[in-house]
């Protein structure tokens, strides 16, 4: 009777030690339902895990640590982009409304290349006007490119789009700040 209540002890301590090891395992994943992915600590993040302070850092790790980061703005790069003439405006310049005007720009990565920021100039003015823009490509408030754009003159009234070229893909940009710097 001995041996018997021994060797149900051990298989029910086997059963609670299985049981406890699924239960433990089913808490650390979590399946998605819509995709059926398995997400676990080893394929969600690395935050909380403990690493050599001497690791390499990525790409990836720099995207999100802009003091990682070495790029720095070093001159003006001087652009003369072609423009796609877009539309045609009422002429309202005057003490109130700006000879030029330009709309903010969105900033988009062209992958493997450069990132980019289109743009658009419109003149308000009944005569034509030769503009330059000023743009700032950032990370984190640090500037990374310095960027003055020769616009192609605009005749009254005409609206203008144009791409403002970027620093590479591999410098992170979290921004792109323009103005108009004349007319």
């Amino acid at each position: 009777m001995t041996v018997f209540r021994t060797l149900a002890a051990t298989l029910m301590s086997g059963v609670a030690a299985i049981t406890v090891t699924a239960s433990a395992l089913a808490q650390a994943q979590f399946r998605d339902e819509k995709t059926g992915t398995i997400w676990t600590p080893d394929n969600v993040s690395k935050d909380n895990q403990l690493r050599p302070s001497n690791e390499p850092s990525t790409p990836a790790d720099r995207a999100f640590n802009p003091n990682a980061q070495i790029a720095t703005a070093t001159g003006v790069v001087v652009q003369r982009p072609a423009a796609n003439l877009l539309a045609t405006v009422p002429i309202t310049a005057g003490p109130n409304v700006p000879i030029v005007t330009l709309e903010s720009p969105s900033l988009q990565a062209i992958p493997g290349d450069r990132w980019v920021a289109p743009i658009y100039v419109t003149n308000n003015s009944g005569a034509e006007t030769n503009a330059q823009v000023g743009c700032t490509f950032t990370n984190s408030g640090r500037p990374v490119q310095e960027t003055r754009v020769i616009v192609p003159t605009a005749g009254p009234g005409q609206r203008l789009g144009m791409a403002v070229y970027g620093p590479r893909t591999e410098v992170f940009v979290d921004r792109v700040l323009c103005r108009v710097l004349t007319p």
